[in-house]
C-alpha cells in the first residue's frame, strides 16, 4: 500500500513543556506518524500534500478521559439535582429504555460533537459497546472503551455483564487500526458489591488490561462507603485489589491527604471532571494537590446529560480558572500545564503513550484552530490565547491517525444531517416507551 504524506507549512505549533512552547514553521505527516516539525522548510516532493498553516494554530488533539457518550440523547433532561437524584429518578429509569439504536445515534451526536469540537480520543463507559465501537470504526476517532457494569443486580445477571465485559474488551482490543483499545470497568465501588468488584480485577489481570471506575464524587458517596465496608473508596478499592492493575479513576472529588498518596504511590490516573462536577454540585477535585504529588491528572467531560456540552476547550479552561479561584494563587494551574492535563497527561492517563504531543514518532492525532477571529487578536501568547480564549467552535480541521476527519469545520467522516434527524428520534422514541 502506498505511504501518504503531508506537510503543514507556515503554520504555529503549540509544544507545552519545552523551550520553544510555540513554534513557526512545518510539520510533516507521514502515514499516520509525525516525522518532522521545526523551522526549516522540507523539500519540496512529488505527489505530497502541502497545507497553509498561515491563519491556524496547531494543537495536539484534545483527549477526553471519561465519558458515556451515549447519554447526549439526555441532554437536558433532568437538569439542577442532586447526584443520587438525578442518577436514580432520571437518568437510570430512561438508561433502561435505551436500545443497541439509541447508542449507536446517541453514540454519532456524541462523536460528531467531539470530532468538530478538537477531541481526537475520548473514553466511554456504556452499554451495548459493540455499537459504540462501530461508530468510532467508521468515524476515524480513536477511543478507549470499556462495558461498564452496574451490579445491583442477581448473580445470573451480574455474570451475564462480566461475560459480556470480557467478550468486549477482547474482540476489540486494537481493532480500527489500532484506535481503539480497551479496559475493563466495573461502574463504581456503591454500585458493584466486593465479591462482583474482585470479578472484574481478575478479568482485568486476565486480559492484561487496565481498569477504570467512577470513585468518590460525592461526599454522601463516601460517607456510605464507610458505613457499608468500614473505609473510604480509596482504601477499599486498594483492598480488592484494582490498583494491582493499570488503572484511572472518574472525578476524585473528595480525597484526602493520604488517599491522594495512596494514588500516587499505584500511579493511578484522576480524571478531572470539573464542568459535571460543578453543575451536579459534587465539588471541586484537589488538582493541585494531586498534581503536587506526582498524579496523573487528565480532562472528562462526564456524560452531555451532566454538562451539557462535550466542549473539551471549556474542560481546560474551566481547569485553570477553578483552581487559580479556589487557591487563591493565580500560578495554581497556569495555561501550559492546562493544556498538558488536556492532551499530554490525558494521552498518558489512559496509557496511549504515542498520543497527546506534536513530537517526532508520535501519533498524527492533531487539530487546528482558526486564530484569524477577533477573541484570539493580537497574537501576544497563542497558547495562553487557546486556554483561556478559544472554544471547540473555533476548531477548523481535525487529523486522527493521520487521517483528516474535519476539514474547514465539516466532519468528513460522518452523514451529520442523518445524524441530527436520528438523534432527536431516538429521544423521542424514548419518550413513548
Amino acid at each position: 500500500m502506498k505511504s501518504s504524506k503531508t506537510i503543514i507549512k507556515g503554520g504555529r505549533f503549540l509544544i507545552p513543556g519545552t523551550d520553544e512552547p510555540v513554534l513557526s514553521g512545518y510539520m510533516t505527516i507521514e502515514d499516520d506518524l509525525i516525522t518532522y516539525i521545526g523551522k526549516e522548510e522540507p523539500l519540496a516532493e512529488d505527489g505530497v500534500l502541502v497545507v497553509d498553516g498561515s491563519r491556524l494554530l496547531f494543537m495536539p488533539g484534545l483527549v477526553n478521559t471519561h465519558g458515556h457518550a451515549a447519554m447526549s440523547l439526555l441532554r437536558g433532561y433532568g437538569d439542577d439535582l442532586a447526584l443520587q437524584v438525578w442518577l436514580q429518578e432520571k437518568m437510570w429509569p430512561m438508561e433502561e429504555k435505551f436500545t443497541g439504536e439509541d447508542v449507536y445515534w446517541g453514540t454519532s451526536l456524541s462523536v460528531l460533537e467531539m470530532l468538530k469540537g478538537g477531541t481526537t480520543t475520548f473514553l466511554d463507559m456504556y452499554d451495548h459497546m459493540d455499537r459504540v465501537a462501530e461508530v468510532v470504526e467508521l468515524s476515524g476517532i480513536r477511543s478507549v472503551l470499556m462495558r461498564g457494569v452496574i451490579g445491583l443486580c442477581p448473580e445470573e445477571v451480574q455474570n451475564h455483564k462480566l461475560a459480556e465485559a470480557i467478550s468486549f474488551a477482547r474482540n476489540w482490543h486494537g481493532k480500527a487500526d489500532g484506535r481503539i483499545t480497551t479496559m475493563i470497568s466495573p461502574h463504581a465501588p456503591y454500585t458493584c458489591p466486593p465479591d462482583f468488584f474482585v470479578k472484574f480485577v481478575q478479568a482485568a489481570h486476565d486480559l492484561d488490561l487496565p481498569m477504570h471506575t467512577h470513585m468518590s464524587e460525592t461526599k454522601r458517596e463516601v460517607e456510605q462507603n464507610v458505613v457499608d465496608y468500614g473505609m473510604r473508596p480509596v482504601a477499599h478499592l486498594e483492598k480488592l485489589g484494582m490498583f494491582t492493575r493499570p488503572s484511572i479513576v472518574a472525578h476524585g472529588v473528595h480525597l484526602t491527604d493520604e488517599e491522594i498518596e495512596i494514588l500516587a504511590r499505584h500511579d493511578v490516573g484522576v480524571s478531572h471532571n470539573p464542568g459535571s462536577n460543578l453543575k451536579l454540585a459534587s465539588g471541586v477535585a484537589r488538582v493541585t494537590d494531586l498534581l503536587k504529588a506526582g498524579v496523573k491528572v487528565s480532562l472528562g467531560t462526564d456524560g452531555a446529560a451532566s454538562n451539557n456540552n462535550l466542549d473539551m476547550f471549556e474542560e481546560m479552561r474551566l481547569t485553570a480558572l477553578i483552581h487559580k479561584g479556589v487557591s487563591g494563587d493565580p500560578t495554581a494551574v497556569p495555561a501550559p500545564e492546562a493544556l498538558r492535563i488536556a492532551t499530554e497527561y490525558g494521552a498518558k492517563s489512559i496509557f496511549l503513550n504515542d498520543v497527546g504531543r506534536l513530537a517526532v514518532g508520535m501519533k498524527a492525532d492533531f487539530i487546528a484552530i482558526d486564530i484569524d477571529q477577533p477573541h484570539l487578536l493580537p497574537h501576544t501568547d497563542l497558547l495562553s490565547h487557546a486556554v483561556y480564549s478559544a472554544s471547540a467552535k473555533d476548531v477548523e480541521h481535525v487529523w486522527v491517525n493521520g487521517k483528516q476527519v474535519v476539514k474547514h469545520g465539516q466532519c468528513v467522516t460522518l452523514d451529520e444531517e442523518a445524524i441530527r434527524r436520528k438523534a432527536q428520534e431516538s429521544f423521542d422514541g424514548l419518550l413513548k416507551r
